[in-house]
């Protein structure tokens, strides 16, 4: 357990454990006769991350917010890696007993039967197929996947049912599964969009600590559009006074390596994510912190987050329209406005469930 304020938890984008909103009593460490044990503070900075197996009887959740473009997602994992200071995602560990901070990056759950339970889900007779996306809360291609591989045995899935998809990620190893991912854009079958925050190597290091680099997001996207991917990149999240000058960089660096469309959402920070972003803040931007906590401000109405559905994404005020105005100029000039091209539905083969009672025909 990190000591708040004390010590530094090497790689990780949160240094602080927010107290758990669901729980009533919170233990604090006091570590007073450790000292000058330099060993056992080493242990503390140190942070490794812990692989929980998740026993799951369902993979596909379905979403009613009217802010979130896609109805049916799956995410293999719980928590992430990736450990971005900003993360909406982290809240969810909270659920589970743990706290938003480091728990949220050390302690991953894995579900490991996640294929066989996507296949599950597609042998069902009331599923009539349409498009599900892949993340949607937390990084389907986060670090864990290197050694899980869930994300792509569910690809494996999809493709043998031809299910359509969507990836959204920010790592570039979704192009470890590009033979899958080419052989389904063949078929018209799925989308893949890259997340890029910051062009800025030193400041994506302490804020996205876990994420692949920037140039490297840039390459995979370069490779997926080569291979007939269809791609897009979003500029995500925007955090006023510190990236939104970064606009039409990102756009012009994404349309230069292939995209063809563009979006964007502006940081959102709710319940526990609040307290690890501003910790941040004053961590690895003091200098900074006041300006950009008075930017965020001006675009949630005075607050700092806002959950009021058709603003929360976006942001209301005169700094979010000239955000969106930005985002909207630069994105037509660059030809980053195509829509997405559909996916197709109508070559779905319905699978043999691999749980329960198989077909007869």
């Amino acid at each position: 357990m990190l000591v708040e304020g004390q010590h530094h938890a090497k790689g990780r984008g949160a240094q602080i454990e927010p107290p758990n909103r669901f729980e009533r009593v919170r233990s604090v460490p006091d570590w007073a006769d450790f000292d000058g044990d330099g060993e056992f503070l080493a242990d503390l900075q140190r942070a490794g991350t812990e692989f929980l197996p998740d026993r799951s009887h369902s993979i596909v959740t379905e979403n009613h917010s009217p802010d979130v473009p896609f109805r049916y997602s799956v995410n293999p994992y719980r928590g992430c890696e990736h450990g971005c200071a900003y993360c909406y995602a982290r809240p969810t560990h909270e659920y589970l007993g743990l706290n938003a901070g480091l728990d949220f990056e050390t302690k991953i759950i894995v579900k490991e039967h996640a294929p066989a339970l996507l296949q599950d889900w597609l042998s069902r007779d009331e599923w009539q197929p349409e498009s599900i996306t892949f993340s949607g809360v937390t990084d389907c291609y986060q670090p864990a996947e290197r050694r899980f591989e869930l994300t792509r045995r569910c690809v494996e899935v999809a493709l043998l049912c031809r299910q359509p998809i969507s990836i959204i990620t920010k790592n570039a190893l979704v192009v470890r599964d590009l033979d899958l991912l080419s052989e389904m854009a063949a078929m018209d079958l799925v989308h893949v969009a890259l997340s890029i925050t910051t062009l800025d190597e030193p400041l994506a290091r302490s804020l996205e600590p876990r994420t692949s680099r920037s140039e490297a997001r840039l390459r995979a996207i370069r490779e997926l559009s080569a291979a007939g991917v269809p791609t897009a990149v979003m500029a995500a999240p925007i955090i006023p006074g510190l990236n939104d000058s970064e606009i039409p960089a990102i756009l012009e660096a994404a349309r230069n390596a292939g995209v063809q469309r563009a979006g964007y959402v502006m940081l959102r920070l709710p319940y526990a994510v609040k307290p690890i972003f501003l910790d941040w803040l004053e961590r690895a931007q003091p200098s900074h912190r006041e300006r950009i906590v008075a930017a965020l401000r001006s675009v949630r109405d005075g607050e700092l987050t806002s959950s009021r559905f058709g603003k929360r994404m976006r942001g209301e005020g005169p700094r979010a329209e000239q955000i969106q105005q930005t985002f909207q100029v630069f994105a037509k000039k660059l030809g980053l406005t195509s829509p997405w091209p559909p996916l197709r539905t109508d070559l779905f083969v319905r699978p043999q469930p691999v749980h329960g009672q198989r077909r007869l025909f």
